[in-house]
């Protein structure tokens, strides 16, 4: 969004993990962004002292947006002190849980963000999940609380692959089951290496990400006995050059709300098996959906993989029909706009 509106916005991004800064070589070089090294940490105890000072440095911008339980001391600071240091607005963003509140949340966090949030102009978030995890949890008013659809640009993702994006080529015969995902406890990727075990041996697997999970990835390969056909390609800045390649997409997550990988996938005219986290089931088209498994069962998304593998009029089926479904409900431009009227609206301005 931000690329999009070019030099309608000036930003500023502090980040809770300074050292974590991939993510600033997909913004454009052309926008005037500043990523100050003298803002407070987002994190720490969070003391009268400290969120006054988390507080100050908010003063000076047009609009405060906070994003997921990394950024609630701000939202706590400007809940506790916008009035008194005359801050501007604040709209908060949550879209999914790490590990540690991926199976149940925090009580002690969910009355910390009850408390905060009750000074955001606007919540918002991606799922139906989260909507209800936000109005019925943490007690937003539905007047404060916008759901919107994670949006890609759907065009993108129809063009042909660049088979040259990925460090080794597909070869003739050989298929792909394939996934976008940081590797992380989180997204449970030894339990979609087991279910690859159900595919004949000319189906391996592409993971495309970074992350702490590589070993454990490989070691699960390993002793399931297809370490040849497990591959880890590192990451990729554009998933529109290699999400074609793929001939199934396929997560195993433990937690999820709304994965743009998923809709990604979609766009791309991919048929979809995963877990039934989040929003997946309520995202991917009808005739996808009797491939959407319970989470946390290999043998049940091994199968959902193994359907698919062994019809390629199915896969073109229902690749065909969520390749419609995106272009109709997720794309970009839409998506684009919601944003714009309600950082509008919070800012006193349109834009």
């Amino acid at each position: 969004m931000m690329n999009a509106w070019g030099a309608a916005l000036n930003h500023t991004v502090v980040s809770g993990q300074p050292e974590a800064t991939g993510a600033r070589a997909l913004i454009d070089p052309g926008l005037a962004v500043a990523y100050p090294d003298d803002f407070p940490a987002l994190t720490g105890w969070p003391t009268p002292a400290r969120l006054a000072g988390l507080a100050r440095s908010l003063r000076g911008y047009d609009l405060i947006c906070t994003y997921n339980w990394g950024a609630m001391d701000v939202v706590m600071a400007h809940r506790l002190f916008a009035r008194a240091f005359g801050l501007p607005r604040l709209v908060h963003h949550e879209d999914g849980f790490n590990e540690d509140e991926a199976r149940a949340l925090k009580p002690t966090r969910n009355l910390y963000r009850r408390v905060a949030l009750t000074g955001a102009a606007k919540v918002i978030v991606p799922s139906a999940g989260l909507e209800a995890i936000a109005r019925d949890v943490w007690h937003v008013p539905r007047a404060r609380l916008e759901r919107i659809a994670n949006g890609i640009d759907t065009a993108d993702f129809a063009g042909p692959p660049a088979p040259d994006t990925l460090p080794f080529p597909k070869p003739d015969g050989q298929h792909w089951v394939g996934t976008l995902a940081g590797l992380r406890a989180v997204k449970n990727l030894p339990l979609l290496v087991q279910a690859m075990t159900a595919l004949p041996d000319n189906w391996h697997c592409v993971i495309v990400g970074e992350g702490p999970e590589r070993a454990a990835i490989l070691a699960a390969a390993a002793a399931h006995g297809i370490a040849d056909r497990i591959h880890l390609p590192g990451a990729v800045t554009d998933p529109a050059r290699v999400i074609g390649l793929f001939d199934i997409f396929a997560l195993s997550s433990q937690s999820e709300q709304f994965p743009l990988s998923v809709v990604e996938a979609m766009a791309a005219g991919l048929p979809i098996a995963a877990p039934a986290v989040g929003d997946i089931a309520a995202m991917v088209a009808a005739g996808n959906r009797d491939h959407i498994t319970a989470p946390g069962d290999p043998a049940a998304l091994g199968q959902a993989l193994a359907q698919l593998a062994a019809d390629p009029d199915l896969r073109a089926r229902i690749g065909a029909a969520n390749q419609a479904r995106a272009r109709a409900e997720y794309d970009f431009a839409a998506m684009l706009a919601r944003y714009r009227a309600i950082y509008g609206t919070a800012m006193g301005r349109a834009f």
